[in-house]
Parts: structure tokens; C-alpha cells; sequence
């Protein structure tokens, strides 16, 4: 026994071997490129991840492809809520709560409804579709419970802790490498579509 100890202490000393240590459970949700975000959206809890045409969008824990919109059907004279996204994708995490990212320029062609895919896994490249049209590329991301398909209103960012809160303190977290997980309020009615 002695012996053994004797041998993983060398090893570990050495650089040989290493402590088991756990991957992380979350990632920042943009990978390989300079970013800048504000703490508030406009008009719901979100937030808009400002980056270069092209830079990935990474899934920020592991999960199942809940969503997928491969097709820009936005218009500026219908402006539906459903379309504003663009192309966008929503995954159930691991942890049950749904994650979105939509204005994308282009989704991973393995991204489909019911994929597994991995904390850090490239689901697409930042854009500019849907509402977002003519403005800066940007991922808007949103973190809500998850829901009947179709429910855009939802899907597109819920207020998190208590009801009003941004996405922003988890994503600060994520990107200075902590694992932080959000805690979102599940309403006992889902609220009812917005006229606009």
C-alpha cells in the first residue's frame, strides 16, 4: 500500500498524472472571439452578445436541440414575433431549464431537434437575421423554462431570480470560467402571447 502512495505521489509530482477534476457544467455561450454585452435588453429579460460576423455560438452546458429555425422568415412589414429570431436554435440543458440564441448567419448542419449535444459544442455562427437585419452582428441569447413548441414569446428569455433579472450575472460568471447556475421562476399560468 505503501508502495502505491509512493508511486501516484511521484507521478503527480512529475506531471505524469493529475487529480480527476470535473469538466465544467457551464461555458460562455460565444467561443473564440472578443465580445461586449450590457446588462439589459430593451424590452425583456435577454441579452445581446455583441461579436464578428462568423464567431461561434457554443452551447453553454450539455443538453438535448429543442428548437431549430434553419430558414429567415422575419419581415419588416409583418414583423411577427415568431420570426424575429431569424435563424436560431433553443436546447433543453441538462440542468432542465431551455436555452436560446437566435440572429444567427448559419447552424451546424448536425443541429436537429433531439440531437445530443455537449457543454461547448458549436451550434452555429453569430449573425445578423431576423430583427436584426442591418444591425450589428450579435447573438441574442435568453434563458427560460422550457416549453410546448412554438411558445416564441417564452423561448426568447424569461425574467430570471425574481422575474425581472438578465441573463447577464450568469454569463459574467461563465465567462470568467465559474460555474453558476440560473435560477428562473416558472410561472404556474404561461403568460399569454404579446400583441407586439
Amino acid at each position: 500500500m505503501k508502495l502505491k502512495v509512493l508511486i501516484i505521489s511521484v507521478a503527480l509530482s512529475l506531471g505524469i498524472a493529475s487529480p480527476a477534476s470535473a469538466a465544467p457544467i457551464y461555458t460562455f455561450p460565444v467561443a473564440g472571439c472578443t465580445v461586449t454585452y450590457s446588462k439589459y435588453h430593451h424590452d425583456y429579460p435577454a441579452s445581446d452578445i455583441f461579436a464578428k460576423k462568423g464567431c461561434a455560438f457554443v452551447s453553454p452546458i450539455s443538453g438535448v436541440v429543442d428548437e431549430v429555425n434553419t430558414v429567415d422568415k422575419w419581415s419588416g412589414k409583418t414583423n411577427l414575433g415568431a420570426d424575429r429570431g431569424g435563424l436560431s436554435i433553443s436546447i433543453i440543458g441538462d440542468d432542465g431549464l431551455r436555452y436560446y440564441g437566435s440572429h444567427l448567419s448559419k447552424i451546424e448542419s448536425s443541429i436537429v431537434p433531439g440531437y445530443k449535444v455537449a457543454t461547448g459544442e458549436k451550434l452555429g455562427e453569430i449573425g445578423s437575421t431576423g430583427s436584426a437585419r442591418g444591425t450589428k452582428p450579435h447573438l441574442h441569447f435568453g434563458i427560460s423554462y422550457p416549453t410546448a413548441k412554438g411558445i416564441w414569446w417564452v423561448r426568447r428569455g424569461v425574467g430570471l431570480e425574481k422575474g425581472k433579472s438578465s441573463p447577464w450575472k450568469y454569463l459574467q460568471a461563465w465567462q470568467a470560467g465559474k460555474d453558476l447556475k440560473p435560477k428562473v421562476i416558472v410561472p404556474s399560468v404561461i403568460p399569454a402571447e404579446p400583441k407586439k
